[in-house]
């Protein structure tokens, strides 16, 4: 007669149905967060806009969150990072011309129509610095879903998002020197402090627990909009909250602005990408890259430097260019690109 089999000792050791249950149910949590993980990341422009909203409402209730900024945004940048692999650098080095011409792009048309714009409209001093600001902030943490969705290059979307990241502790307060240095005093030192300990720090941090626990962290990353969503809210409700009656009296014409600084971006930009020659995938990442910008930092850093009347164009543009991003994903979504294949996937999580 054959002997029965043992349960071995070690790694094949039989659960019991205590802890069978209790991994089912873990596993049916993780799913229902992921699920409104999904949803949140779905309906980010909305939940951004009723955000505004509930800032405009019950201003008194909402303006404290302001003075959190900081953390969210560490918070949110910690979460890119998490999303980040050493490969995605890789296009810097397979393809230069394009990530280059995007950068450079983006830190010289975004500041500059920003300031611009302001000057047309008689913007007083500290929303001329906020428009500013929001032009010369990095990608927004939201353009390679935007990418992947209108079928642009994905990979040079990543590759553009993390370099210009990476360069804003250095670029970012020499452009706001530059253009508002005459009207409003701005330190260096201290604006480099801030994007170093707002963005770069977590950033990396982030990139470096992916690297060496990858393990732990790829089971979560799918909860990361959740997270990230909620910190942008926050953001945007305690920033319009603490400005709710700028709002009521010039949030028309800063509206206009933000709409008319984004616009421009997203059209120059996919001009750049054509006078550069490169494939319309390439033109459609360079162009939501160069039009979405990371709004949240330059909120920051407007209340963090100047005042909270400043913050208002970023928190602003934070609830218009994830309209207009959705809808020009729409757009491009329906259209391929002639001239080259269909874009590998991003990952799902990236919000």
């Amino acid at each position: 007669m054959a002997e029965r089999s043992r349960p071995r000792r070690g790694g094949n050791r039989l659960r019991s149905p205590q802890v069978m249950r209790h991994s089912t149910g873990s596993t049916r949590s993780m799913a229902v967060v992921k699920h409104i993980a999904d949803l949140v990341g779905r309906w980010f422009a909305l939940l951004v806009l009723a955000g505004a909203v509930v800032g405009l409402v019950v201003p008194d209730h909402t303006a404290p969150l302001a003075d959190h900024t900081t953390l969210f945004l560490a918070v949110i940048m910690f979460g890119m990072g998490l999303t980040l692999r050493p490969v995605d650098f890789a296009v810097v080095v397979s393809n230069p011309k394009a990530v280059i011409l995007g950068v450079l792009a983006q830190y010289t048309i975004m500041p500059l129509l920003g300031w611009g714009i302001a000057q047309v409209l008689g913007l007083p001093p500290m929303l001329v610095a906020g428009m500013v600001l929001v032009g010369a902030a990095p990608g927004g943490t939201a353009s390679n879903v935007i990418v992947y969705l209108a079928r642009g290059d994905v990979a040079l979307s990543v590759a553009m998002t993390s370099l210009s990241t990476l360069l804003a502790p250095f670029v970012t307060p020499l452009l706001v020197l530059a253009l508002v240095g005459q009207d409003l005093q701005v330190s260096l030192s201290q604006m480099f402090l801030s994007i170093l300990q707002m963005v770069l720090v977590p950033v990396v941090a982030g990139l470096l627990l992916r690297t060496f626990a990858d393990r732990w962290v790829t089971p979560v990353l799918p909860v990361l909009p959740l997270v990230s969503v909620t910190g942008i809210v926050l953001v945007v409700t305690g920033i319009v909250g603490a400005n709710a009656d700028a709002v009521l009296t010039t949030g028309l014409v800063v509206a206009l602005a933000v709409i008319v600084h984004n616009t421009l971006g997203l059209v120059l930009g996919h001009l750049v990408g054509r006078i550069g020659q490169l494939p319309e995938a390439g033109r459609r990442s360079v162009s939501i890259e160069v039009g979405m910008q990371n709004s949240g930092l330059a909120a920051a850093l407007a209340h963090a430097h100047f005042a909270p009347l400043a913050a208002l164009p970023g928190a602003l543009f934070s609830v218009w260019h994830n309209l207009s991003g959705a809808a020009v994903a729409t757009y491009w979504a329906r259209r391929a690109p002639q001239d080259s294949t269909a874009p590998e996937e991003v990952e799902s999580h990236r919000t």
